[in-house]
């Protein structure tokens, strides 16, 4: 029997008590919270690391891709703190702060000390392969199919994505934060939603750019509000920081003409690694950051 993503996504949600819809504004912190922003330590993925967006930290290991421009790197810039430690790694998952990701590249738990007072992060979406099978592998599935309008990836994985993410994801987001917080008791631990990486719908104009089956588009929206689901329960399990990208990254999708977009298309991508966050996209997310922190 067939079944829309919204509502198999509906049900496993309400399974495990993960809210699928945003909110509609992000708001910022009290002003009573107290932050400190030093001793620094960033950590996560490529969305972390703002793969492939020149100019790359020139001591980073090649496979991290670690830009100067990523948004810790813009968050110090800012809070000016006495020490900033950048260990983000493209393609980085849960495991990865627990054991190396690659030779010459430590645990990223490593870097956190009992010193450390601020702590940032994306991490979640390559846990279970889920971000290359879901979009890489969907683009893959729409070519072959030769079906643009129609919705062969969904039909092909149907709930899979969404139910690892609930029952193995979010298990292991739980251990990485609490390790984290247990490494550094006193510091604020802060972990980045995704931004929007598609429209809400599929755009025929966009599928040069991003050659996704305009069914398959919603489907993967709402996969992605469902990691985003994980991610910030999982904060809230721990005593973490969620950020909310979603209500200010929506119209700055990888369809968008280049000087509005925040993600870069799949084909023509412009300074960054394909549907990966651009500086601006990065910039976006260190303010959002200080804004929801209230720093």
């Amino acid at each position: 029997m067939r079944r829309t993503l919204r509502t198999a996504a509906g049900l496993l949600a309400a399974a495990v008590g993960i809210a699928v819809a945003v909110p509609s504004q992000a708001n910022a912190a009290p002003g009573t919270d107290r932050i400190g922003t030093s001793p620094y330590v960033a950590m996560g993925d490529s969305y972390s690391s703002a793969a492939g967006v020149n100019p790359l930290v020139p001591t980073a290991p090649p496979t991290c891709s670690r830009s100067t421009l990523n948004y810790a790197h813009d968050i110090a810039a800012s809070t000016t703190p006495s020490s900033f430690t950048d260990v983000t790694c493209s393609g980085a998952q849960t495991s990865d702060f627990f054991s190396s990701q690659a030779a010459g590249v430590p645990p990223q738990l490593a870097a956190v000390t009992r010193n450390t007072r601020f702590v940032t992060m994306t991490i979640g979406g390559n846990d279970e392969n889920v971000f290359v099978d879901s979009f890489f592998g969907c683009i893959q599935v729409s070519i072959t199919s030769g079906d643009i309008m129609g919705d062969p990836c969904r039909q092909k994985y149907g709930d899979t994505f969404v139910r690892e993410t609930v029952t193995q994801t979010y298990r292991h987001l739980v251990a990485a934060l609490t390790a984290v917080r247990t490494k550094a008791p006193a510091a604020t631990v802060a972990i980045l939603g995704y931004p929007q990486i598609l429209p809400e719908w599929g755009q025929l104009a966009c599928y040069p750019t991003m050659p996704i089956s305009l069914g398959d588009v919603h489907w993967l929206h709402e996969q992605q509000e469902v990691l985003n689901s994980v991610v910030k329960k999982a904060a809230l399990q721990t005593g973490a920081r969620f950020i909310n990208m979603g209500p200010s990254s929506r119209g700055h999708d990888a369809c968008q003409p280049e000087s509005r977009r925040w993600i870069e298309p799949a084909n023509g991508p412009v300074n960054a690694f394909p549907i990966h966050p651009n500086a601006t996209g990065e910039a976006a997310m260190a303010h959002q950051t200080l804004l929801q922190l209230g720093v």
